[in-house]
């Protein structure tokens, strides 16, 4: 926690860059907002550059508008809990489901609550490049994946059609879904989601025969338009047994967590947070400019700020 002398000095500091004019560097909040000092706001960053681009712009502003010290931290999505309980962490920025750990850490232990919805909405499966859907059609309808398994088998896959996945820690059915859909194939890890990505353009880029686990909101659909292969249809507890799921992903609206006592301290960095709502569309625009134009997440930040002032202006604590 800051000192009053140093939360002082970190307000005025935020106050005369706003005062100077320099579009650089300040954003201009709006009238009628008062800069209330927060002190340090620490954020987990999970493996996924869509989560970088939620980080990139909410630490921008409160750094910028609340002249709080943000701490971010690289780590899994079960670390990510884990900190909330140790007050490692006051904030989670994108939540994929994670029912089970919303019962152990907000209905069990009462160390986090939720705080609200980010605006986007998160669709994971199953994705084939687009030359593949073009040169065999019958390939997007599961049942029929079996009779180009062959098509697939790599060194690593073990003589079955290689599933390509991401980073071992993201959320996913795929090893059940295979056994119980009676698939022949297996799960084959990229290792992250550069890899992941890195290996879609290059199946596209060659004509290089891949299937693989992949997601949206992501910016590289917006470039190569994966075709999704739709699994049986998702219904309410059809994947609560991960030994029997036999189902699609569940459909995903994002939502934030944040730690009970962060909330609870009446930081205005909490409301900012509760406040931050944005678009699968401008998530994937400052996470490629992240990863394509290679800009800093501040530089990111400030690009989409500077373009969407009148929607981060409500997410000012008033």
């Amino acid at each position: 926690m800051l000192t009053r002398t140093r939360r002082l000095a970190a307000l005025l500091s935020v106050v005369a860059l706003a005062a100077c004019g320099d579009s650089s560097t300040a954003i201009t909040a709006p009238p009628g907002v008062e800069r209330t000092p927060c002190g340090t706001v620490s954020i987990a960053v999970n493996p996924w550059v869509g989560y970088a681009a939620n980080v990139a712009v909410v630490s921008y502003l409160l750094k910028q508008e609340l002249g709080c010290k943000v701490v971010e931290t690289d780590l899994t999505e079960d670390e990510s809990w884990e900190g909330l309980a140790s007050g490692q962490v006051d904030v989670i920025l994108e939540n994929w489901g994670h029912d089970d750990l919303k019962k152990t850490y907000i209905d069990d232990k009462r160390v986090a609550v939720e705080q609200g919805l980010t605006g986007n909405k998160g669709v994971i499966g199953w994705y084939v490049p687009p030359w593949m859907a073009k040169e065999y059609p019958n390939i997007t309808k599961w049942k029929n994946l079996n009779d180009f398994a062959d098509m697939f088998v790599t060194a690593k896959s073990e003589g079955k059609g290689q599933l390509l996945g991401g980073d071992p820690s993201f959320v996913t059915n795929d090893a059940s879904l295979i056994k119980n859909l009676n698939l022949n194939f297996s799960v084959v890890y990229a290792g992250s989601e550069d890899a992941l990505i890195a290996e879609f353009k290059k199946a596209e880029a060659d004509r290089k025969p891949l299937i693989g686990y992949f997601y949206t909101p992501q910016w590289l659909l917006s470039e190569i338009k994966l075709v999704h292969i739709p699994l049986p249809l998702y219904k309410p507890g059809c994947d609560s047994d991960p030994e029997t799921v036999a189902c699609d992903y569940q459909p995903y609206d994002l939502d934030k967590i944040a730690r009970k006592a962060f909330v609870d301290s009446g930081s205005p960095a909490a409301d900012l947070i509760k406040n931050f709502r944005w678009t699968n569309d401008d998530q994937n625009a400052v996470a490629r400019d992240i990863t394509v134009k290679k800009l800093s997440r501040d530089a990111a930040a400030k690009r989409w700020l500077d373009a969407h002032r009148t929607t981060w202006q409500q997410w000012i604590p008033r």
